[in-house]
């Protein structure tokens, strides 16, 4: 049961920092970008040519999986996003569900269809015990990391300058640039740092998750549920949502397989039937 426990944290975890960054572009800039898996996938393809091709340590390819990505976005928001910010959500999901299937279509021409495998290093691989508990090694590692990316991303957006003239952008963008905030400025690297983001949760569950070119449609749907079902007004919504789905994943596949994602799904329905504007949004609280 601890077991179990343990192993659906680290999973929940992963999929914090896999969705969070949808979280940001959709909760405080919003846009919805359904092709944030395109740049999760990214960060996993960039581990495994790293490693793969080239040799090198996994602990090198998590920042570099971030550095690029975040590169990759901050590169698209200028060139494409930009031009669709006060676009209706409409044409916001047509377009980043087209980038989608383009992506997909170019790592299935260059990388191939096949599943893609990595060797974590000796430390990181196998389990240990411990009061009882079977830990995995790299699920340890994933909740570490995870959870000090976590506090760093709510402290970013809580306590520093940045945040504060987020925040404002977003409420009222002509007010903010009156007051002398470069709003183009500031949403460009909020959106690097979500698609870095996703980078690095593509990379940290390349070996957990699997990675093949459908990556982003397959894992679409649970970014979306965690962003659902924690709302769109904190991140600690989020957070508690991918670990209460994480943990309910797990152990449904564990105690009743044959019923597949039913209970993640029914969780999603039950949180929403008590809480339509998700855990923690200001209009669920009303």
């Amino acid at each position: 049961m601890l077991t179990i426990l343990f192993d659906g944290i680290a999973y929940g975890m992963l999929l914090f920092v896999l969705a969070c960054g949808l979280s940001v572009t959709l909760g405080l800039m919003n846009f919805v970008n359904l092709a944030h898996g395109a740049f999760a996938m990214a960060g996993g393809y960039i581990t495994v040519i790293m490693m793969n091709r080239y040799g090198m340590s996994f602990y090198w390819c998590l920042p570099a999986a971030f550095v690029v990505t975040a590169l990759v976005g901050a590169l698209l928001e200028r060139l494409l996003y930009r031009r669709l910010y006060s676009a209706s959500h409409l044409d916001q999901v047509l377009f980043s569900i087209g980038l989608v299937f383009m992506s997909i279509s170019a790592i299935d021409y260059f990388m191939g269809g096949q599943q893609q495998l990595i060797n974590l290093p000796p430390e990181l691989s196998g389990r240990f015990g411990f009061l009882g508990i079977d830990i995995g090694r790299y699920r340890l590692f994933i909740i570490v990391i995870c959870a000090v990316l976590t506090v760093a991303l709510q402290l970013a957006l809580t306590r520093t300058r940045f945040g504060s003239q987020l925040r404002a952008a977003v409420d009222d963008g002509r007010v903010a640039r009156g007051m002398g905030i470069n709003v183009s400025v500031i949403f460009a690297l909020t959106f690097a740092l979500g698609s870095g983001l996703a980078g690095l949760g593509g990379a940290l569950g390349t070996e957990l998750l699997g990675l093949d070119p459908n990556f982003p449609l397959k894992y679409l749907i649970y970014f979306m549920i965690v962003v659902t079902v924690g709302g769109t007004s904190s991140i600690t919504g989020p957070f508690i949502a991918a670990l209460l789905l994480g943990i309910a994943d797990v152990a449904g596949k564990y105690y009743v397989p044959q019923l597949g994602a039913f209970i993640i799904y029914a969780v999603m329905i039950l949180v929403l039937i008590l809480r339509p504007h998700g855990l923690f949004s200001r209009e669920g609280s009303r």
